[in-house]
């Protein structure tokens, strides 16, 4: 946390990194260098323009509905209010797989971002974070549509559990228009309430997924 009580939840992109296994890393180059842009001025200055080639999917990322459905929003229409300033909470979930009901029992979760902590981005750029990460059940997916949770975020590897070949959580969540950030860190950080989470992605036309610097004001 800083000195005014922000606390970053996101992690770095850097060239080539690996964020879902069988994705591009990106690729981080100069397009405009300094030294190329020193002969386009008289006082001395120089400019660097950089250039990112990636998938949507990598680093700390958003899903919006249009990720899993044609005619869900997209980036672009996603309304800022369910992007910024959203009342937070966390729920503990350490050293559990499968995350079920169980998990929120007793908490007021209407009109929440709601961040699983889970622990798992320990295992941040290993192998140990493909594989057997935790997740949420579909039967607490349909928990958080009933109880009006507006924005699902969690530190693993997915939201869902990734060893079939179904993302019945996806589903359910953006078919309900709610929004998912996965791929998150620092939760242990957090207070369990009394924050306010944004994960605010560039306002992007035809696309559902895009990364984001996801904080907490606390």
């Amino acid at each position: 946390m800083d000195e005014k009580g922000l606390i970053d939840l996101s992690h770095l992109i850097e060239d080539g990194m690996t964020t879902y296994k069988g994705l591009p890393g990106p690729h981080i180059c100069d397009f405009w260098t300094r030294e190329m842009s020193g002969q386009f001025y008289d006082d001395g200055s120089t400019f660097q323009i950089g250039r990112i080639d990636m998938v949507a999917n990598t680093g700390t990322y958003l899903d919006a509905p249009f990720h899993r459905y044609v005619d869900g929003d997209d980036l672009a229409g996603v309304e800022i209010g369910r992007l910024a300033a959203l009342p937070g909470l966390v729920v503990r979930a350490e050293g559990r797989t499968a995350i079920d009901t169980d998990a929120f029992a007793g908490r007021d979760l209407a009109g929440k971002a709601v961040l699983v902590h889970t622990g798992w981005d320990r295992h941040w750029r290993t192998q140990a974070y493909q594989t057997g990460h935790p997740f949420l059940t579909l039967e607490a997916a349909w928990l958080l549509v009933e109880r009006g949770a507006v924005l699902v975020g969690i530190d693993s590897h997915n939201i869902d559990d990734t060893s079939g070949r179904s993302r019945p959580v996806h589903t359910v969540l953006l078919g309900a228009g709610i929004l998912i950030c996965e791929h998150m860190t620092n939760l242990a950080a957090l207070p369990d309430e009394g924050f306010a989470f944004t994960a605010a992605p560039p306002r992007i036309a035809g696309m559902g997924t895009f990364p984001v610097r996801a904080f907490a004001v606390t």
